[in-house]
Protein backbone atom coordinates (compact mmCIF):
# COMPACT_ATOMS: atom_id res chain seq x y z
CA UNK A 1 0.00 0.00 0.00
CA UNK A 2 1.41 3.71 -1.02
CA UNK A 3 1.65 6.08 1.87
CA UNK A 4 0.37 9.64 1.37
CA UNK A 5 3.31 12.62 3.02
CA UNK A 6 0.81 14.81 4.60
CA UNK A 7 1.92 18.49 6.32
CA UNK A 8 -0.96 19.91 8.56
CA UNK A 9 -1.01 22.93 10.02
CA UNK A 10 -0.86 22.38 14.22
CA UNK A 11 -1.38 25.35 17.04
CA UNK A 12 -2.34 28.94 16.38
CA UNK A 13 -1.28 31.77 14.20
CA UNK A 14 1.97 31.41 14.82
CA UNK A 15 1.94 27.37 14.58
CA UNK A 16 4.06 24.94 12.10
CA UNK A 17 3.52 22.09 9.50
CA UNK A 18 3.61 18.42 11.60
CA UNK A 19 3.73 15.59 8.73
CA UNK A 20 2.13 12.22 9.10
CA UNK A 21 2.28 9.64 6.79
CA UNK A 22 -1.45 7.97 5.93
CA UNK A 23 -2.26 5.14 3.71
CA UNK A 24 -3.06 6.12 -0.03
CA UNK A 25 -6.63 4.52 -0.35
CA UNK A 26 -8.74 4.58 -3.60
CA UNK A 27 -11.20 7.33 -4.49
CA UNK A 28 -10.08 8.85 -0.94
CA UNK A 29 -10.73 12.65 -0.36
CA UNK A 30 -8.34 14.95 1.57
CA UNK A 31 -11.07 15.33 4.51
CA UNK A 32 -10.91 11.37 4.87
CA UNK A 33 -7.24 11.84 5.29
CA UNK A 34 -7.97 14.53 7.89
CA UNK A 35 -10.25 12.13 9.44
CA UNK A 36 -7.74 9.05 9.28
CA UNK A 37 -5.03 11.42 11.38
CA UNK A 38 -7.34 12.85 13.99
CA UNK A 39 -8.89 8.81 14.62
CA UNK A 40 -5.78 7.02 13.74
CA UNK A 41 -2.62 8.93 13.95
CA UNK A 42 -3.51 11.99 16.95
CA UNK A 43 -6.90 12.68 18.59
CA UNK A 44 -5.82 16.19 19.56
CA UNK A 45 -6.02 17.70 15.63
CA UNK A 46 -8.70 20.04 15.13
CA UNK A 47 -10.91 20.83 11.92
CA UNK A 48 -14.81 21.01 11.04
CA UNK A 49 -17.00 18.85 9.00
CA UNK A 50 -20.56 18.49 9.05
CA UNK A 51 -22.23 16.74 6.33
CA UNK A 52 -19.70 15.78 4.40
CA UNK A 53 -21.60 16.02 0.82
CA UNK A 54 -20.42 19.11 -0.40
CA UNK A 55 -23.74 20.90 1.22
CA UNK A 56 -22.67 22.56 4.49
CA UNK A 57 -19.17 24.23 3.39
CA UNK A 58 -17.79 23.73 6.59
CA UNK A 59 -14.79 21.58 5.97
CA UNK A 60 -13.42 24.20 3.85
CA UNK A 61 -9.06 24.67 3.94
CA UNK A 62 -6.37 25.48 2.74
CA UNK A 63 -5.35 22.41 0.32
CA UNK A 64 -1.80 22.83 -1.46
CA UNK A 65 -2.17 26.61 -1.02
CA UNK A 66 -5.64 26.71 -2.51
CA UNK A 67 -9.04 26.80 -0.63
CA UNK A 68 -11.39 24.24 -1.54
CA UNK A 69 -14.24 21.91 0.08
CA UNK A 70 -11.83 19.06 1.39
CA UNK A 71 -15.07 16.71 1.40
CA UNK A 72 -15.87 17.18 -2.49
CA UNK A 73 -11.63 17.13 -3.22
CA UNK A 74 -9.91 13.88 -4.28
CA UNK A 75 -6.06 13.32 -3.33
CA UNK A 76 -5.73 12.26 -6.55
CA UNK A 77 -7.16 15.70 -7.61
CA UNK A 78 -4.33 17.60 -5.93
CA UNK A 79 -1.42 15.28 -4.49
CA UNK A 80 2.03 16.61 -6.00
CA UNK A 81 4.59 14.37 -5.61
CA UNK A 82 2.53 11.63 -3.28
CA UNK A 83 2.54 14.84 -0.91
CA UNK A 84 -0.08 16.98 0.78
CA UNK A 85 -0.06 20.18 2.88
CA UNK A 86 -3.34 21.08 4.74
CA UNK A 87 -3.67 24.59 6.42
CA UNK A 88 -6.34 26.62 7.49
CA UNK A 89 -8.23 29.06 5.52
CA UNK A 90 -6.28 32.05 4.58
CA UNK A 91 -7.54 35.60 5.83
CA UNK A 92 -9.63 34.54 9.11
CA UNK A 93 -7.92 34.13 12.71
CA UNK A 94 -6.79 30.97 13.56
CA UNK A 95 -8.27 29.06 16.44
CA UNK A 96 -6.42 25.72 16.61
CA UNK A 97 -4.87 24.11 13.89
CA UNK A 98 -7.22 23.80 11.12
CA UNK A 99 -10.13 25.59 12.61
CA UNK A 100 -10.45 29.22 11.78
CA UNK A 101 -12.34 31.71 13.63
CA UNK A 102 -15.49 32.80 11.51
CA UNK A 103 -17.48 35.53 13.21
CA UNK A 104 -15.86 38.29 11.49
CA UNK A 105 -16.70 36.67 8.30
CA UNK A 106 -20.49 37.13 9.25
CA UNK A 107 -20.06 40.06 10.93
CA UNK A 108 -19.15 41.33 7.35
CA UNK A 109 -22.69 40.03 6.22
CA UNK A 110 -24.32 42.04 8.69
CA UNK A 111 -22.39 45.40 7.57
CA UNK A 112 -23.57 44.74 4.35
CA UNK A 113 -27.06 44.68 5.83
CA UNK A 114 -27.26 40.91 4.64
CA UNK A 115 -30.67 40.26 5.98
CA UNK A 116 -33.62 40.12 4.25
CA UNK A 117 -35.88 43.26 5.31
CA UNK A 118 -39.67 42.84 3.94
CA UNK A 119 -41.68 45.57 2.25
CA UNK A 120 -44.84 44.15 3.47
CA UNK A 121 -46.68 42.55 6.49
CA UNK A 122 -48.40 39.60 7.29
CA UNK A 123 -51.15 41.34 6.43
CA UNK A 124 -50.58 41.75 2.93
CA UNK A 125 -51.06 39.06 -0.42
CA UNK A 126 -48.37 36.74 -1.21
CA UNK A 127 -45.65 38.50 -3.05
CA UNK A 128 -45.34 36.81 -6.30
CA UNK A 129 -42.27 36.76 -8.23
CA UNK A 130 -42.26 35.85 -12.30
CA UNK A 131 -38.97 33.18 -12.01
CA UNK A 132 -38.02 34.35 -15.57
CA UNK A 133 -38.12 38.47 -14.42
CA UNK A 134 -34.56 40.09 -14.90
CA UNK A 135 -34.31 40.84 -11.44
CA UNK A 136 -35.35 37.78 -10.12
CA UNK A 137 -32.55 35.70 -12.93
CA UNK A 138 -29.63 38.10 -11.03
CA UNK A 139 -30.86 36.92 -7.70
CA UNK A 140 -30.61 33.17 -8.66
CA UNK A 141 -27.22 33.56 -10.34
CA UNK A 142 -25.89 34.37 -6.93
CA UNK A 143 -28.49 32.61 -4.40
CA UNK A 144 -26.64 29.64 -4.00
CA UNK A 145 -23.93 31.00 -1.25
CA UNK A 146 -23.58 28.55 1.69
CA UNK A 147 -21.12 30.69 3.52
CA UNK A 148 -18.17 28.50 3.29
CA UNK A 149 -15.40 30.95 3.56
CA UNK A 150 -13.58 29.87 0.40
CA UNK A 151 -14.11 32.87 -1.88
CA UNK A 152 -13.03 35.07 1.40
CA UNK A 153 -10.07 32.88 1.84
CA UNK A 154 -9.32 33.28 -1.88
CA UNK A 155 -9.07 37.26 -1.99
CA UNK A 156 -6.41 39.28 -2.48
CA UNK A 157 -8.14 42.24 -1.41
CA UNK A 158 -9.20 41.09 2.18
CA UNK A 159 -5.77 39.96 2.66
CA UNK A 160 -4.55 43.71 1.94
CA UNK A 161 -7.52 45.20 3.29
CA UNK A 162 -8.80 43.78 6.17
CA UNK A 163 -11.79 45.80 6.74
CA UNK A 164 -13.00 45.42 3.16
CA UNK A 165 -16.37 43.31 2.96
CA UNK A 166 -15.41 41.03 0.95
CA UNK A 167 -17.15 38.55 -1.74
CA UNK A 168 -19.62 36.37 0.08
CA UNK A 169 -20.57 39.57 1.85
CA UNK A 170 -21.28 41.38 -1.10
CA UNK A 171 -23.21 38.54 -3.58
CA UNK A 172 -25.43 38.28 -0.39
CA UNK A 173 -26.04 42.20 -0.86
CA UNK A 174 -26.48 41.66 -4.86
CA UNK A 175 -28.87 39.13 -4.37
CA UNK A 176 -30.99 41.04 -2.03
CA UNK A 177 -30.64 44.56 -4.10
CA UNK A 178 -32.44 42.59 -7.01
CA UNK A 179 -35.24 41.26 -4.67
CA UNK A 180 -38.38 43.08 -5.04
CA UNK A 181 -39.47 42.14 -1.90
CA UNK A 182 -36.68 43.51 -0.07
CA UNK A 183 -37.50 46.83 1.34
CA UNK A 184 -34.18 48.61 2.60
CA UNK A 185 -32.43 48.44 -1.20
CA UNK A 186 -31.04 52.25 -0.32
CA UNK A 187 -29.77 51.21 3.05
CA UNK A 188 -28.08 48.55 1.88
CA UNK A 189 -26.47 50.44 -1.14
CA UNK A 190 -25.47 52.99 0.78
CA UNK A 191 -23.35 50.44 3.43
CA UNK A 192 -21.67 48.81 0.54
CA UNK A 193 -20.22 51.79 -1.11
CA UNK A 194 -18.23 52.78 1.43
CA UNK A 195 -14.10 52.82 1.26
CA UNK A 196 -14.26 49.17 2.34
CA UNK A 197 -17.62 47.96 -0.29
CA UNK A 198 -17.61 46.78 -3.99
CA UNK A 199 -15.28 49.39 -5.20
CA UNK A 200 -12.58 48.13 -3.13
CA UNK A 201 -12.77 45.08 -5.23
CA UNK A 202 -9.81 44.80 -7.90
CA UNK A 203 -11.27 42.39 -10.15
CA UNK A 204 -8.72 39.46 -10.01
CA UNK A 205 -11.52 36.81 -10.43
CA UNK A 206 -10.01 34.59 -7.82
CA UNK A 207 -13.50 34.50 -5.70
CA UNK A 208 -15.39 33.62 -9.32
CA UNK A 209 -12.32 30.82 -10.05
CA UNK A 210 -12.48 29.12 -6.72
CA UNK A 211 -16.07 28.82 -5.60
CA UNK A 212 -17.10 25.54 -5.37
CA UNK A 213 -20.68 26.17 -6.33
CA UNK A 214 -19.76 28.33 -9.48
CA UNK A 215 -21.31 31.29 -8.05
CA UNK A 216 -19.50 34.45 -9.72
CA UNK A 217 -19.06 36.97 -6.87
CA UNK A 218 -17.01 38.96 -9.63
CA UNK A 219 -20.57 39.91 -11.69
CA UNK A 220 -22.34 40.90 -8.02
CA UNK A 221 -19.88 43.04 -7.20
CA UNK A 222 -19.79 44.16 -10.60
CA UNK A 223 -23.75 44.90 -10.30
CA UNK A 224 -23.54 46.61 -6.98
CA UNK A 225 -20.93 48.95 -8.64
CA UNK A 226 -22.96 50.15 -11.19
CA UNK A 227 -26.05 50.01 -8.73
CA UNK A 228 -24.30 52.21 -5.78
CA UNK A 229 -22.88 54.72 -8.82
CA UNK A 230 -26.99 54.99 -9.70
CA UNK A 231 -27.68 55.33 -6.23
CA UNK A 232 -25.19 58.25 -5.82
CA UNK A 233 -25.98 60.17 -8.59
CA UNK A 234 -30.27 60.64 -7.48
CA UNK A 235 -28.60 61.54 -4.04
CA UNK A 236 -29.20 58.10 -2.09
CA UNK A 237 -25.62 56.67 -1.24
Amino acid sequence: MSVLQVDVWRGGESGSFQRFEVPRLESQTVLDVVTHIQRVLDPTLSYRFACRVGMCGSCAMTVNGRARWTCRTHVAEVVAGGALEIAPLRNLPVIKDLVTDMREFFDKWAAARGQFRPSASRKDDFARVEPDSPRRQLVDAGIECIGCGVCYAACDVVSWNPEYLGPAALNRAWTLVNDVRDGARDERLAAVAGDAGCHACHTHMSCTERCPKKISPTAAIAGLKRATLGAALKGKA
